[in-house]
């Protein structure tokens, strides 16, 4: 560790400035018009990674968005770590909310506070500055290889096609991620297992054009209005799905394993108090932690339809959106999902009204084990930096592209996430504690000389 916390105090205000710089590139894949960006972010991944110490840099082309991919082989004979991670970052609206610019990143009260701080690019350069730690300390013990995709925001489209075509190139023994979080920045743990995703976009169109609300109201079913009750009828009393055939693959977690997930910290009431709710939801019969862990969910990220400008006007749109998620568990097929969605959410509509269900993305569940030489490698690691061994844990998340390497590489991922729960990836104001930062740049070179020694 000496050698490690040297080399960080001596460099880290640097670490900070690369970070920033990545930063500043407003990346955002799901904005057609960001695509230069997401080409100026893989340049400066490329550049950054050559500085860094690797052998070579490359950006590869897809349908979609630039791969950075980069590569250390200091002996074939060793194990090789694929490091993944990825340069897009969600849309920042609603800009208002933001307390400062969020392509601007600023330090305030211990955090960096940017799009990205967090998710991904900040966990991401913890990876490629501790491989620069080990290069230039003389303590990479094995391989490593980068693969820094521009899609994940949007499911990854083209990734999985593209690893299909390289997986020469990708061979490697252990995928290594941190796009996840941990309990609490005193209580480390690993993500074991992620939900997988379904999401749809769903148009409901009545009349043939907007209609005089007070003239026609009453008489012709208003779209906006049917949408809300469709929706509605998707989940019952009880918190269950109502899709025929939902739950017909879930892979039910044992009493045991529900036990062990239920030693992880959780505090209710402080976990109301920090989202400002006072009752929460879910299914019947599952605490919060198993709603988000092994559950699987159904949820309307967005509805829009008729007049919504300043003032009143009266009236009845002729089409009402809406798009529609569904995180899934492991054994759960997100492509039959998203059939028998479109299937039932077309049946239960009115005849007064059309519907067109779009599927947008999706990706399936995963589930790391626990006995695996890179997993203890990871545990070992943690329990180094934070005196704690990591309590594994169940995500509520999906990282889609997760799964795909298992199915398309063969390789198992390790997912050693640094973020914590109060870090608001996704939303206004997302940020990044220094302290989580600079912790996974000197756990990180562990992991490589853990695995490296198990793998011997």
């Amino acid at each position: 560790m000496e050698i490690i916390n040297k080399y960080m105090e001596e460099n880290k205000d640097r670490f900070l400035e690369e970070l920033f710089g990545l930063i500043r590139i407003p990346s955002i894949s799901s904005v057609k018009s960001h695509q230069p960006d997401m080409y100026r972010a893989a340049e400066y991944l490329k550049d950054l990674l050559l500085k860094s110490g690797a052998d070579k840099a490359t950006i590869y082309e897809t349908a979609g968005n630039p791969v950075t991919y980069a590569e250390k082989i200091i002996d074939p004979a060793l194990p090789t770590v694929l490091v993944y991670s990825h340069m897009d970052v969600m849309p920042v609206d609603p800009i208002e909310k933001w307390e400062s610019d969020p392509f601007e990143p600023e330090i305030r009260d211990g955090k960096i506070y940017a799009r990205g701080a967090d998710d991904d690019k900040g966990q991401g350069m913890m990876h490629i500055k501790a491989f620069e730690l080990m290069i230039q300390t003389n303590t990479l013990p094995c391989n490593v290889k980068f693969m820094i995709e521009g899609e994940e925001e949007i499911g990854s489209p083209n990734l999985g096609k593209w690893c299909a075509e390289n997986k020469e190139m990708l061979k490697a023994d252990v995928i290594l991620v941190s796009d996840t979080s941990m309990i609490a920045r005193d209580i480390p743990s690993i993500t074991t297992g992620l939900r997988g995703l379904a999401y749809w976009q769903v148009e409901v169109t009545g009349p043939n054009r907007d209609l005089h609300s007070g003239l026609f109201g009453g008489a012709v079913a208003n779209p906006v209005n049917v949408l809300c009750s469709m929706i509605h009828q998707m989940v019952d009393e009880k918190g269950k799905i109502t899709i025929p055939g939902f739950y017909d693959d879930v892979l039910e977690v044992s009493a045991e394993e529900r036990e062990l997930l239920g030693r992880a910290p959780f505090n209710v009431e402080e976990y109301k108090k920090a989202i400002d709710v006072e009752e929460l939801a879910g299914e019947e019969g599952f605490t919060p932690t198993e709603h988000t862990g092994i559950r699987p969910t159904f949820d309307v990220c967005g509805i829009w339809g008729g007049y919504t400008g300043e003032g009143a006007k009266t009236v009845l749109p002729s089409k009402a959106y809406a798009k529609i998620s569904c995180r899934l568990v492991p054994n759960q097929d997100h492509l039959k999902i998203a059939e028998l969605f479109k299937t039932h959410f077309e049946n239960i509509a009115p005849k007064s009204v059309k519907v067109e269900v779009t599927s947008l993305h999706g990706g399936q569940g995963y589930v790391c084990p626990i006995d695996i030489p890179a997993y203890q490698a990871a545990e070992k690691a943690y329990t180094d930096v934070y005196g704690k061994r990591p309590v594994p844990v169940r995500s509520g998340g999906s990282i889609p592209i997760i799964s795909t390497f298992e199915e398309v590489l063969g390789i198992k991922s390790v997912l050693m996430g640094f973020g914590l729960e109060s870090d608001a990836i996704h939303s206004p104001n997302e940020n990044y504690p220094l302290e989580q930062f600079f912790n996974g740049i000197k756990t990180i070179p562990l992991f490589y000389k853990y695995f490296a020694k198990m793998s011997e």
